[in-house]
């Protein structure tokens, strides 16, 4: 019995947690086998919960196979690698693609359903298949556009049909120019401005789209290295009233959806600073939590470095994540800052 106990690399106590809360992100994880019934289950089945001393906890559905037990009926355990398998093989396919691959045909190569395979696809990457490969379509225009040559022939290397649908899929979303990507800002104006806050001297940067950076304790050296080639000026009338915006959100910290932002990541931050927007003002989320989220529960490291990623602090609330133990975790400007923005927010 001690062998199979240790079969699985979670810990028991978290996937019991897992298993009553019928948690969704775990499935694929590990496995929950009911010794009583001689069944293994994922953790999400909807089956009435067994007791705790007649569950054993396996890494996959071999290993609960190997000690006794078969699949149930009811969540069809295995058919998660399954699903795994299909979405890897999916990924695998758009970005070998030249062109975007049709949600039918992803669907029809998986053995799914179209409707079906969709679910699937954002319950392990966060997006839908579409929506991830405009995203590394961007990706790629972006690195191309920020290395030498012509932007035309960028924007046909990330796979576009032509510059039109390029500036159609990205309207909005890059902020820049793709001629600016190339030249380092060059040709795009930057207003700025530093302003005394109760968190300290916050730096605040805005193009016309919206608000490019948010920062603490910076100058406006921080921006000029960020965009070497860019105009970067004192703000005009219209800019005052975004700076009062922003200052306002800092001091008053609640809902900053109507505040504009010309922010760019990759397709996994951008779906991770989605995320970060979701989390309600006064409350907090763990690095677990957030990876778990976006769909991409072992990626904890790396939703780590999604979240230190973002570019326009207390906006987008990268400091309403806290370590697993409850502790504050780490912040770019600082513990006393974090803790300070989450000590308003708790009233």
């Amino acid at each position: 019995m001690t062998d199979i106990m240790t079969q699985c690399p979670i810990p028991d106590e978290e996937c019991w947690t897992a298993a009553l809360a019928r948690d969704r992100s775990y499935d694929g994880r590990f496995i929950t086998g009911v010794l009583t019934t001689g069944i293994y289950c994922r953790p999400s089945c909807p089956a009435r919960h067994p007791r705790r001393e007649n569950v054993r906890f396996f890494g996959d559905g071999a290993a609960a196979r190997a000690a006794g037990l078969r699949a149930c009926l009811r969540c069809s355990p295995d058919d998660v690698s399954r699903d795994e398998r299909a979405v890897l093989s999916a990924i695998a396919a758009i970005k070998a693609a030249e062109q975007p691959l049709a949600l039918a045909a992803l669907a029809a190569e998986a053995g799914y359903s179209a409707a079906h395979f969709q679910r699937v696809f954002a319950r392990h990457t966060g997006l839908s298949p579409s929506v991830y490969g405009r995203a590394l379509m961007a990706e790629r225009a972006a690195q191309a556009l920020s290395a030498e040559g012509s932007v035309t022939d960028a924007i046909y290397a990330a796979g576009y049909s032509g510059p039109s649908r390029f500036y159609e899929a990205n309207q909005g979303r890059l902020g820049m120019a793709p001629s600016a990507w190339a030249a380092g800002g060059k040709g795009v104006t930057i207003a700025w401005a530093v302003v005394d806050t109760s968190l300290g001297q916050m730096l605040v940067a805005a193009t016309d789209k919206g608000v490019c950076r948010l920062s603490f304790n910076e100058g406006v050296e921080a921006l000029e290295a960020r965009f070497p080639n860019a105009d970067l000026a004192q703000g005009d009338a219209k800019f005052a009233a975004l700076l009062a915006d922003v200052v306002a959100a800092v001091e008053a910290p609640g809902d900053f959806a109507h505040i504009p932002l010309d922010v760019k990541g990759t397709a996994f931050q951008e779906a991770v600073w989605r995320e970060l927007q979701c989390i309600p003002t006064g409350e907090t989320r763990t690095y677990a939590q957030l990876a778990a989220a976006v769909g991409k529960p072992k990626a904890v490291r790396a939703a780590g470095s999604a979240n230190g990623a973002n570019h326009v602090a207390v906006l987008i609330p990268c400091h309403r994540v806290i370590a697993t133990g409850g502790g504050l975790g780490g912040y770019a400007y600082g513990l006393e800052i974090k803790r300070k923005i989450l000590e308003k927010e708790a009233k």
